[in-house]
Order: C-alpha cells, then structure tokens, then sequence
C-alpha cells in the first residue's frame, strides 16, 4: 500500500510539474489571537481555497493516502496547550478513486483552533508550524510546511486581536536567492481588505483584456467583411437563402442558422489552438524570441498577400470537399456551406485571423483566442442574419469593385508595421541594436504616409483601378494617416508618444545604445551614476536603477531605502505602457528616484549567465542559463507569479510591503501603491528602533 501511495503522489505532483508555468497558489492562510477569559486564549488558523481545490483533514483513514494536516507548537514555561486542534469547519467525506479511499478534506474554507492556557500576565509569542497539502481533481501540490508566530498581549480582554504573520522559508541548502523557493504565501488579517481589494483589481484588468480582445475580433470581423472574398458573398448568399426557401420565415432561419455556423466555426478554431498550444504556451508566446520571430515572418508574408505580390489558398481539394456537403441540404449542407464560406474567404480572412489569434494569445491567456473568434466570427455572421431578415437593405450595399482591393491594400501596410513589432522584440531581447527606437519610428511614420499617399491616389499597386477622383472616406483617412505621421515625427528626437506606448523600443533604446552607456536625460544626472551596481543604459527615462537584486538589496540597506523590485521584459507591451503613462508622471519618478532602490529585472533577457553561475531550478527543474532564466525563476520561485509587469516592495529583511501589483494604468492608484509601502517601512524601522 506504501508503494501505491507513492505512485499516487508522484503522478499527482508530476500534473504539477508538467505545469510549472502556471503557478499555483491556491491557499491563503490567515491567524486570529481570540481571548475566551482571563486565562485561556485561543489560536484560530484559516485557510481560504481557490475554487475546485481542497486542503485534507488532520484525521484520515489511513496513512496510506495523502497527507494529512499536522500543526505543532513551540514549548514554553509561559502557557499550556489545552486539548487538541479542533477543525471548526464542515468536513467532506468523500471516496477518492487516485488513493481508493474515502478522504476527510475541506472546500473552500478551513478553520483550525488551538485553545492556551496562559501562565503569565505579560506579553509572550506563540511558535507554531502547518504542515499541510492541497490537491483538486487532476493535481496535487508538494507538501508545505509553514511557520507563525502569535503575540499574545499582556492584558486579557474580550476584543478579538488580529496579528500580522509572515510565511518563513523552511530550511534549504540552496544559497541562490534567485533559486530559493518560498511557501504558499500567507496574509494576515490586517492585511485582508487591500489583499482582496488587489485580486478584484486582477480580475478587472482580465475582464477588460477580454473585452478588449473581443471588440478586436469584432471589428476584424467588420474588415473582414470588406474584403473582396467575402462581401460579394454577402448578397448571393441571402438571396440563396430568401429564394430557395418556402416562407420568408424560412428563409430567416437558415441564413441564421448560416450565420451561427460561422460563429462555430472560428470560435471551434480558437478552441483548438489553445487545446493543441495549451495555456502555459499560450502565456509565454509573448516573451519567446522564436514565437516572435516566427510571427514577424509570418506578418510579412501576411502583408506581401495583401499588397498584391501573391495570393494564400488552401488546397483546392479541401474547397471542393466541402462544396460537395453543402449540397446535402438541411442543417449539415447549410453547415458546410458557411464552411465552404471560411476555406473560399481565407487569402482575405487569413491575415486577419491570423493576427487575431498571436494579439489573443499573448494577451489573453488560454481564453484569448476563443474570445477574439468569437467576436470575429459574430460580426462575420452578422450581415447574413440581418439582410435575410430584412432583404430590402440588400440595395443600399454599395456594388462591388476597385475599393474592395484598396481594402486589402490598407490592411497589407497595417500587416506591415504590426510585423516591426515583432522583430523588435527579439532586437531587444538580444540587444542586436538594428531596431532602434529611431529606426521603428522612421519606418511606422514611412510606411503610414505611403498609406496617406495611396489613399489620396497618388501610389498604385498591381492590381489596384484607376482612382478618377478622390472620396469623402479615402479622404478622412489619408488626414487621419498625414495626422498620425506629424504625431510620430517628433517621436525621433525623444518625444515619449503616449498614443502607441508599448509598441516602439524603449525611449532607452536608441542609436549608440549599449549596456554600459545610457542616452535618455528625462531625470538629471545625479551622484548615484558612480555606485556600483547602477546602470541607467537600461532605465526607463534614466532612473537610477539596479539590475542586479543583490547589489540593490544591499545598497538599500546602506541608504536606509525600500527596495521596489520592478519584474520587467524586453517584449513586455505593458511594461512599456506602465513606464511611458505611470511611470513618466513627475510624483510617481520622484518618487522612484529618491524614495526607494529600483532593481528593474528583465525575464527575458537572453544574455548569457557564466558558467559557474548556472543552475538547475528547484522550482521547474529547468537549466537557468540566460540572465533572463534566473530572473524569470527568481519570480517564480520567490512571488509565485510569472506574469510582468510586476512590482514588489520589500523591506530590508526582503519582506513585502503590501500586496504587490500588476498593470494598472492609473496613476493615482500607483502613487497609492507605492506611498502605503513607504509608510509601512516607516512603521517598521520605528518598532524596531
């Protein structure tokens, strides 16, 4: 049975380890110091689980199964234990078919209490350690263990008195801070209106990405539409439907039962790219420098397509397969023929489907690309609804022709400059130096006055009609594009171009950039460029900021600063954001500068680490060789979150200020931020004082 259990657990954990890139931390702990009397005290532990996750009774039926909760006390002359741990909390019982048991375990919530007797009047701490695994249906976590520590206070009183505790690392032979492994993070009470006020915020910024996502989709879609291999369909398509049908009313519904084919279609495909990608891949699409290299490739053959040079089809046998089902009638043949729709429309829709899914990926997680088909899939399907129900809009369309291939032509330079994204990432990632900020920008403002110019008539492709004159629409858009060109040009001597923040270089990144020497001047040279460890070549608007934790962990000591450790990428869009709109903020760069050590470290910087410097991580068993690796680890293994940006604040003894944060444009917020972790670090160099 020992042998069973083992092979039990190593399955379990393997489903975790195969997952590493998704870091788990499903359980919150959290302590309460209750006085009951004058002499009995009682100690309540609550841990709070994520959803589908359960923590395992202290009592199971046999020891053959997972492990149970074990909680042990230090010994002191200055109380007693009385009794056991009770669990305060409803107990599931239920049979488990991995370890063929039935198993004592918690949902949702645990509450566990320790009743003292207290031998004294004054003040004294009570030592305690959980011992304790988490599991749901598919994985388990490897055991944790966990040390508190409760301060009982002097006087007895009725109130409820809530503590602060902290998670301390359990003994490791592991001397790398960037290799050292940290429990699952516990948060005390006092700590729990802005903890829960921080994943609300989590869950907001993920609800607007996927709403963003969508109305991207959406509006492909409409361009989609567009395009000379699917708006004539438009119109013989309805017209297939309103004549070949019996009623109007039947008509109505097969063209909406067309337009949900559609819809199931894309949406299907989006399914699929996450199902064969996976989440994990998905999530780190955006920092692989091959993904991106591969995307830049695949962007530039997107727009060569659209301009002209050649056409993308799919084999003619797959068309001519589905063409055949599609005369089978009812709803399989209707089925096929919005099928047949998706394989004809593919030179025009590929593209920009294309670009959908990468910006869904990198953006939204392993709902992302089902979320951007759906939203290009609706506004596809929708005209098909709409004009068989109401046929008589069939003669406002406007008649097919040459502004169908100008369509195309417009979405080829856009494929263009999206493609320059691309590459920049991996420029930067390895420091190449031939995408720099300047040369982006140049290109972005050549290739949208070529589009203000092709617009206005005065540049033709090969398979573009004569433009006898110009309209009001191609009109409004050669201004917007001229408009967009005067905003960027300013952008080559240093302006910061908040409108499109994320997508040039850093305003760090320019000619003559190197490791060693930095260019921006937005904060004055100050005394802080001779301290070792200081690097402003890398800084946004040439703070003083560190690169390596250590050197920063140990300069802030010396200065008496808080650390603000800035968890960043090279390709990180957001990032950028965050330091071009929070960043650049006058109280939010004072601030950076001269009231806390910034350590900016890069998760994907592919310079490469010394030999004796490698390693192998504890945390996901990989070969960290890249600067970028240790990083990346350092965060993993440390914060339990491998998503950036992502800013902590830490004291001297490398203890969190409050709740680190994630993307949040607003300024205000920011400023909160970081002026609640200068007050708390005042706080507790006074107590210690």
């Amino acid at each position: 049975m020992m042998l069973k259990k083992t092979l039990t657990l190593i399955v379990l954990s393997f489903a975790f380890s195969i997952g590493f890139a998704q870091i788990f931390n499903p359980t919150k702990w959290s302590t309460q110091v209750k006085t009951i009397n004058e002499s009995e005290i009682e100690l309540e532990f609550t841990a709070k689980l994520e959803k589908g996750w359960h923590l395992y009774s202290q009592f199971l039926p046999s020891a053959d199964g997972p492990i149970a909760t074990e909680f042990k006390f230090g010994t002191s002359k200055l109380f007693l234990l009385s009794g056991k741990v009770k669990e305060n909390s409803k107990v599931v019982k239920e049979y488990d078919p991995n370890f063929e048991m039935e198993l004592n375990f918690f949902k949702d919530k645990a509450i566990f209490c320790q009743k003292i007797i207290r031998k004294t009047n004054d003040a004294f701490k009570v030592s305690a350690t959980v011992y304790f695994m988490v599991c749901d249906e598919t994985k388990c976590l490897p055991p944790e263990e966990l040390e508190f520590e409760f301060s009982i206070p002097a006087s007895a009183s009725n109130a409820t008195l809530e503590t602060t505790t902290s998670a301390l690392p359990t003994e490791t032979n592991n001397t790398d801070s960037a290799a050292a492994e940290e429990p699952v993070e516990v948060v005390a009470k006092t700590e729990k209106v802005s903890e829960n006020a921080a994943i609300a915020n989590t869950k907001k910024e993920d609800d607007k990405s996927l709403l963003g996502i969508f109305i991207a989709g959406f509006l492909g879609g409409l361009l989609a539409l567009l395009t000379p291999c699917v708006f004539p369909m438009i119109p013989l398509t309805v017209s297939f439907f309103t004549k070949q049908s019996k009623t109007r009313a039947k008509g109505i519904i097969n063209a909406l039962i067309y337009g949900i084919s559609i819809i199931l279609i894309y949406v299907g495909l989006g399914f699929s790219i996450t199902k064969i990608l996976g989440p994990d891949a998905l999530n780190e699409m955006a920092s692989n420098v091959w993904v991106n290299l591969a995307f830049f490739i695949i962007f530039m053959v997107f727009a060569m397509s659209f301009l002209g040079a050649f056409e993308i089809t799919l084999p003619s046998s797959w068309v001519n397969k589905a063409d055949e089902k599609s005369e089978k009638g009812g709803l399989i043949g209707i089925f096929f023929m919005a099928f047949t729709l998706s394989l004809v429309s593919f030179s025009c829709t590929g593209p920009i489907i294309g670009t959908l899914l990468v910006e869904a990926a990198v953006n939204g997680g392993s709902v992302g690309p089902i979320t951007g088909m759906a939203g290009f899939s609706f506004a596809l399907a929708l005209p098909f609804g709409l004009f068989a129900a109401f046929p008589g809009w069939l003669n406002s369309l406007p008649k097919s022709g040459g502004w169908l291939n100008s369509v195309k032509v417009v979405l080829g330079l856009l494929e263009l400059a999206l493609a320059l994204k691309f590459f920049s990432n991996v420029d930067l990632a390895y420091h190449w130096g031939i995408l720099t900020r300047e040369i982006f920008i140049a290109l972005w403002i050549i290739i949208f006055a070529v589009l203000g110019f092709y617009l206005l008539g005065k540049i033709k492709f090969s398979h573009d009609s004569d433009v006898p004159y110009v309209s009001i629409p191609r009109l409004l858009l050669a201004i917007l594009s001229f408009s967009f060109v005067v905003y960027l040009i300013p952008g080559m001597w240093g302006a910061p171009l908040k409108l499109i923040s994320g997508f040039p270089p850093p305003m760090f990144y320019t000619e003559g950039w190197s490791l060693s020497t930095g260019t921006s001047s937005s904060v004055s040279t100050t005394s802080t460029d001779t301290i070792d460890g200081i690097d402003k070549s890398h800084c946004p608007h040439n703070l003083p900021c560190f690169h390596d934790y250590d050197k920063a962990k140990a300069y802030a000591k010396q200065v008496g600063k808080p650390i603000m450790v800035d968890f960043t990428g090279w390709s990180c869009v957001n990032c950028r954001k965050m330091e071009d709109k929070v960043w650049i903020d006058p109280r939010v760069m004072s601030k950076l500068a001269n009231d806390y050590v910034l350590v900016s470290l890069y998760v994907d910087d592919k310079t490469e680490l010394k030999e004796n410097e490698k390693y192998v991580s504890k945390t996901t068993g990989k070969k960290v060789k890249t600067v970028g690796n240790k990083w990346s680890d350092f965060q993993t293994a440390r914060f339990k979150t491998n998503s950036q940006p992502w800013y902590v604040l830490l004291d001297h003894n490398e203890q969190e200020l409050n709740q680190p944060v994630g993307y949040d444009p607003n300024i205000d917020l920011y400023l909160n931020f970081l002026d609640e972790g200068l007050k708390e670090f005042k706080n507790r160099n006074a107590n210690h004082q």
